[in-house]
């Protein structure tokens, strides 16, 4: 169970806000389903999808994630020891049907989402009260892109949603920093000399953050997130970097060549403040804004 503790605090008392679970586990998928983007970063697909009389299954939830992946949400009430091995069970049967997963996605989200559909790294997200140690062990030896996360209720309004532990696929959110470092020089290795340095540095600070980030690749970005993406950097250029944060552009203080406001502009990754790079000192000036995004993530 998490360790947090939440109170309220009024003229001059505070009092604890008791955490709790739902009373059945469809309020939790309801909620969810109902503010998917804004809580998992994930596009809403389907809900309770069936998948056939062969397979005979329901998944909870389908998605689509900011980086334009395929998502099965699966709920939990409570802790439950089977949780993981369902939501691969589903993900399998996802992955032998791509074609119908693209047929729901172009009817709900339309044609230019479904073209976009990546299926390099499919994700599972299984949200419930609770996970054990052997479950936090267990994503880690799996080679699929895995996220637990524990909910819990807070009084009438408030519900928190805590990530207990999260891989990419290919190496676990707390892999080494041997395998980290050369998966940056991997994606610097696109520019030469000080900018091939710059983005390897950036990705060391931005992986530095904590130890709940997972990076994800593709052509365009590299996405760095916790559950949600908070900072999407493309590849090097002849003279800058660019990083794009999930940080608010009107409360940061734009500095005109350092960063702008890209609200409603078309670029590549995710977020609406663009921080340019260009040398060593930038990164440092951009260290403060790298932790606003994570910490808003």
């Amino acid at each position: 169970m998490s360790g947090l503790k939440l109170f309220h605090t009024m003229n001059g008392n505070v009092a604890e806000v008791a955490p709790r679970l739902a009373e059945v586990e469809a309020d939790v998928q309801h909620l969810i389903e109902a503010h998917m983007e804004t809580m998992l970063g994930v596009r809403f697909v389907a809900s309770e999808y069936g998948t056939g009389p062969v397979h005979g299954g329901r998944i909870d939830s389908l998605g689509l994630d900011e980086n334009d992946a395929p998502v099965v949400v699966e709920y939990k009430r409570g802790t439950d020891a089977g949780v993981i091995n369902q939501g691969l069970f589903y993900l399998a049967w996802l992955m032998d049907h791509r074609a119908e997963f693209g047929h729901l996605v172009r009817a709900r989200l339309g044609a230019a989402a479904a073209s976009r559909v990546r299926w390099s790294a499919p994700r599972l997200i299984c949200v419930a009260g609770d996970f054990t140690r052997y479950d936090e062990h267990a994503v880690r030896e799996h080679r699929h892109c895995i996220d637990l996360v524990r909910y819990r209720f807070y009084g009438q309004q408030l519900v928190g949603l805590e990530t207990v532990a999260s891989v990419t696929g290919q190496t676990a959110a707390s892999g080494t920093g041997r395998r980290r470092r050369a998966a940056g020089a991997a994606h610097a290795g696109r520019a030469q000399g000080a900018m091939a340095e710059l983005a390897a540095a950036v990705d060391e600070t931005l992986l530095g953050l904590g130890p709940d980030i997972t990076r994800t690749e593709n052509r365009l970005y590299r996405a760095y997130r916790r559950l949600r993406n908070f900072a999407c950097v493309c590849p090097p250029q002849k003279t800058k970097l660019l990083v794009y944060l999930k940080a608010d552009p009107k409360e940061t203080g734009l500095v005109p060549g350092f960063t702008r406001d890209v609200t409603g502009l078309g670029h590549h990754g995710t977020g609406d403040l663009e921080v340019q790079l260009r040398s060593e000192r930038d990164l440092e000036r951009a260290r403060d804004l790298f932790r606003l995004s994570y910490t808003a993530a």
